[in-house]
């Protein structure tokens, strides 16, 4: 097991600070780490910074639990964040509402409330009703002494002012419709925390792996966890792919259903991509393993779903302390009353007249809702906060590539340069060199070989050059295929002969493959990426959720740019740019006061990603580009884009008219309690029958226009 690097940068008597390397990795969440080294013994709190990749602890100063730390912080890896078990992690998915809410303090009450109505001596009716509110009014005691004023206080209050009144039928009714409005409550946010756990799939335990035995292939069973990048994974029809990677052997039926919300089963064959938790219907795959262990999809998805329970947006936090600030007035108009009018049965309904419990609950649980919906659809997204973004967002900037367009590359032309070379010579002599290596330049060109009948042509070991293309040899001469900057900067290849026949195919828009051969510029290959049908629908709609301002940015020579922006009906368009221009442009439009969403797919797009106020990336995008998104798209379609949006925008009005709702129904409980309109029964059912109403309406969620 690899070593993790830390640095003690600052101690005292009981405070440790820490550089550590681990908090550069992508898919480490700061809540989830936090709450992991709180559990190390001796430590009292911990304060994790990621981007200054610091850990402070504070502590219970002895030399054990220092080795401890420094221990855990070795030998900690991703997978161990994702897998803890419960007793050691209280923020593990499969800990989150796992203890299912109990019916026991429900059936106490009741049973009391209806014994009392036959009993018809006091004391016993003191002693009944009395045993049944104990629980209730020793954890509202626990919790004063612990929390301060909170409403599980003000109830229990309530409780035992009606208990000290003698009023027994008015302490039982309201302890059993509280134990009810707390079940039914707990059961409403159990479920909201099913619904993410459902994303959650489990993981496959054995796999297929093709090994090399005595100058043998074979394949072997071998622990998931065991699986390396670059691995040869077997699956087999009725089994559930372990990896992401690429088909290297084989044609199969993919059900995708868990991952991208597609029924229908796809049709996948050689070179195309898989994502791990899918399920192979029919067919024999051979993949080459590209993501094993914490960083495939389906760990991915877990770490999502573990941010989103985590994270709290700013109208969560703000409902928290909303809440928090009304148990004094409360409590306060309760006081005033008892001066008032001495009525003690007053004073017990208006302490239950809470704003607390809906406010507090109902809006996380309509975010998890909206998460488990949208996950449930393909599209990932990062936690409440991301929900919130994206519904404040007025300006989309579109990476073009893969995102207006489907970043399916096609071959339109092939340019020999050399009359010893036919054209087909020159497209089978590219494939050769690139049918190994899966971009979409590189799939594009075998693609094409194989449709014009492809002969293999020999060539030694081919060296991948990153960013900028391939290079072999072929009968002892070199072959070199990739970007113009390759060929001509770097490789010394003259293009100054056929400059002319290059800007004529660049003018025209098309994107140009060079292939050189023996120091000679051997000739290029055409490529065009098409417009998605429904790339100029898709940017309608999202007008109509309230966008302003629609950016397409492309590295495109300008006047191909311009037709495509004026076909789609894009407002402002960037052309000719260098990936690093992408982030800066975004920077400068937020600088303008525009809340932005950028959209693209590739590795160069992670600054843009990370610099927006809402990263999106497609599902074909490079897997840096996911890790740094807000959203994260798994099916291939620019109406995801449009879907998210119209959640966010739906989930953010759901949870305003819930805010409005609570405060103003809430609002009217308290002054009828407080003017003796309401016996403490009534505020109660008011009370409970509220927050139970609200908690239903979020976890039903929103609804989108599909």
């Amino acid at each position: 097991m690899s070593k993790n690097s830390f640095v003690k940068v600052h101690e005292t008597p009981n405070r440790l600070r820490y550089k550590y390397s681990l908090l550069k990795e992508e898919y480490i969440d700061e809540n989830i780490l936090t709450s992991y080294l709180q559990n190390i013994d001796g430590v009292k709190s911990v304060r994790v910074n990621k981007k200054a990749a610091s850990i402070v602890f504070n502590i219970n100063k002895d030399i054990q639990t220092i080795n401890s730390i420094e221990k855990t912080l070795e030998e900690l890896t991703i997978d161990d964040l994702l897998s803890t078990n419960c007793e050691d992690n209280a923020v593990c998915i499969n800990c989150i509402s796992n203890e299912k809410p109990s019916l026991s303090g429900v059936i106490r009450a009741s049973s009391a409330l209806v014994a009392e109505r036959f009993i018809r001596n006091n004391f016993a009716k003191a002693t009944v009703t009395t045993a049944a509110a104990t629980p209730m009014l020793i954890e509202g005691t626990k919790e004063f002494f612990e929390e301060g004023l909170t409403s599980r206080v003000l109830e229990s209050a309530a409780v035992g002012i009606s208990v000290y009144r003698k009023d027994y039928l008015a302490a039982n009714s309201t302890n059993a419709m509280l134990e009810l409005g707390e079940y039914i409550e707990e059961t409403t946010v159990h479920k909201s925390d099913d619904l993410l756990k459902e994303l959650a799939k489990p993981n496959v335990k054995e796999a297929w792996v093709e090994k090399v035995q005595d100058g043998k292939k074979v394949e072997v069973v071998v622990k998931t966890e065991e699986i390396e990048v670059g691995d040869i994974v077997v699956v087999s029809a009725g089994s559930t792919i372990p990896v992401d990677g690429h088909i290297v052997e084989g044609d199969a039926s993919v059900n995708q259903v868990s991952m991208t919300g597609e029924a229908e089963p796809i049709k996948k064959a050689r070179g195309d991509r898989v994502i791990s938790g899918t399920v192979l219907e029919e067919g024999r795959l051979k993949i080459w393993a590209e993501h094993v262990g914490a960083n495939t999809a389906t760990q991915r998805i877990k770490h999502y779903i573990e941010s989103s329970l985590n994270e709290k947006s700013s109208v969560q936090l703000k409902a928290t302390r909303l809440a928090d600030k009304l148990v004094p007035v409360t409590l306060g108009l309760a006081g005033l009353s008892y001066v008032v009018t001495r009525d003690f049965e007053r004073v017990a309904s208006i302490l239950q007249a809470d704003y607390s419990c809906a406010l507090k609950l109902a809006t996380p649980v309509a975010f998890k809702s909206t998460i488990s919906k949208a996950g449930h659809e393909g599209i990932m997204i990062k936690g409440a906060k991301s929900i919130e973004s994206l519904s404040n967002v007025d300006t989309f900037v579109f990476d073009k590539t893969g995102t207006l367009t489907q970043g399916d590359l096609e071959v339109i032309e092939v340019h020999s340069y050399d009359e010893e070379w036919t054209e087909e010579e020159l497209l089978n002599l590219t494939a050769s060199t690139e049918e190994h290596y899966f971009h979409p330049v590189a799939e594009a060109v075998v693609k094409a070989a194989k449709q014009r009948g492809f002969v293999h042509m020999h060539h030694e070991e081919v060296e991948f050059i990153v960013a900028h293309g391939v290079k072999t040899e072929v009968e002892g001469k070199t072959v070199v295929i990739g970007s113009r900057h390759f060929l001509e900067d770097d490789e010394k290849i003259d293009f100054s002969k056929y400059k002319d026949r290059i800007n004529k195919s660049l003018d025209e828009g098309k994107t140009l493959l060079y292939v050189g051969f023996d120091n000679k510029l051997l000739g290029t290959i055409a490529l065009s990426d098409k417009i998605r049908d429904n790339s100029k629908q898709s940017i309608e709609k999202l007008r109509k959720l309230g966008v302003k301002h629609i950016v397409m940015l492309t590295g495109d020579v300008d006047k191909k740019a311009k037709q495509v922006a004026e076909e789609l009906g894009v407002d402002e368009v960037f052309s000719e740019l260098l990936p690093t221009d992408k982030a800066s442009i975004v920077k400068k439009m937020k600088d303008q006061g525009r809340n932005v969403a950028f959209v693209g797919d590739g590795i160069n797009d992670a600054p843009a990603l990370i610099s927006a106020n809402v990263g999106i990336s497609m599902s074909k995008g490079a897997d840096i580009a996911k890790a740094t998104a807000d959203v994260s798209l798994l099916k291939d379609d620019i109406d995801a884009v449009v879907e998210a949006k119209e959640l966010a925008n739906k989930t953010m009005s759901l949870i305003n008219t819930n805010f409005k709702a609570t405060v103003g129904i809430n609002s009217g409980i308290l002054a009828g309690a407080t003017f003796g309109a309401f016996s403490p029964i009534v505020t109660a059912v008011l009370h409970n029958g509220t927050t139970i109403g609200l908690l239903l309406n979020s976890i039903r969620g929103v609804k989108t226009k599909r």
